[in-house]
């Protein structure tokens, strides 16, 4: 294993440890809004705040920028390539939306079986500029275990949880497994604004692509929080505490450190060491500061289960 190789795994670990907290972190601003969507608006917002006062600074920033800009005009890079973004914001927006409904523990478990699956087809595709790698048989197996934890994980929720469901009232008592698919969808869409984004990194470096992944993405939450406003209407006030408005600033961390990661290792080897991190995260977290749902017994089996499902993919067959 080569130095790259075993700092793509650190990294991906710290990755992984930083979704959970922001995962946390947005989901409480959801709570504290009744409006998941317009806490992933504040999160990306302060994100691109962020990003945009370094590149105001940084003449270097701003020619990378253009470097990418040039790479579209020329072909190197397609403009699709360029919409991770769009995947991180429905990321974040399911964040806000479930965290607080079924845990933050429930929510990495089902982002994870997403992610791991779509990370066999990103990979099998060379959707990354890491290239193909082939789907094995162990790799499979290891995916379909991490679904079976995902409904382990999803039967099991505290009553009264309501969360922070900007949605009609008709809608919020929808059993756990139902709520669990959109973080389940959210991990599909995971793997592939690590690899694009990835191909963004490598023309432009890895800030240039936060910079665009979260442009991006701050105008699909826009106009998904516009529909929220003329259907349910908008928060009442926003919150005093600082720490809910950190989410962003991890977002950028974590995303500029995922595009020069996956240069480095295969999107699915991200995704594996990145769950790691999660896990570690999600139950430390549902410990410590426990949410309305809670740390249950199904919630833990089904984390077990699913490190159980990634030490089986991570096999080489």
């Amino acid at each position: 294993m080569d130095r790259r190789t075993r700092w793509g795994l650190v990294f991906g670990f710290g990755i992984g440890a930083g979704v959970a907290v922001q995962s946390r972190i947005n989901g409480a601003l959801g709570a504290r809004l009744q409006d998941g969507i317009a806490a992933a608006v504040v999160s990306f917002a302060t994100g691109l705040l962020v990003l945009a006062a370094v590149f105001a600074v940084s003449g270097r920033l701003r020619g990378q920028v253009g470097a990418v800009w040039h790479a579209v005009r020329g072909g190197e890079l397609r403009p699709w390539q360029l919409l991770g973004g769009v995947f991180g914001a429905l990321f974040v927006g399911c964040q806000g939306l479930t965290v607080g409904a079924i845990g933050v523990t429930a929510f990495t478990v089902a982002a994870v079986a997403g992610q791991l699956v779509s990370s066999l087809l990103v990979d099998r595709l060379g959707v990354a500029p890491s290239g193909r790698a082939a789907v094995t048989g162990t790799r499979i197996a290891g995916a379909a275990l991490a679904v079976a934890a995902v409904l382990l994980a999803g039967t099991q929720r505290a009553d009264g949880s309501q969360g922070a469901l900007a949605l009609p009232d008709s809608v919020r008592h929808l059993p756990t497994v139902l709520l669990i698919v959109l973080p389940a969808l959210a991990g599909i869409g995971l793997a592939w604004q690590q690899a694009v984004n990835g191909r963004v990194g490598a023309v432009g470096g890895p800030i240039s692509a936060a910079l665009v992944n979260f442009a991006v993405g701050l105008v699909v939450l826009v106009a998904l929080e516009t529909l929220v406003l003329a259907t349910v209407g908008g928060p009442a006030e926003f919150p005093a505490e600082p720490w809910l408005y950190l989410g962003g600033i991890i977002g950028v961390a974590f995303i500029a450190l995922a595009a020069l990661t996956v240069r480095w290792i295969s999107v699915l080897l991200l995704g594996l060491t990145s769950v790691a991190g999660q896990l570690t995260m999600a139950l430390v977290l549902d410990l410590a500061l426990p949410t309305g749902r809670g740390l249950s017994p199904l919630s833990v089996l089904g984390c077990l289960l699913t490190l159980t499902a990634v030490g089986i993919a991570a096999r080489r067959s």
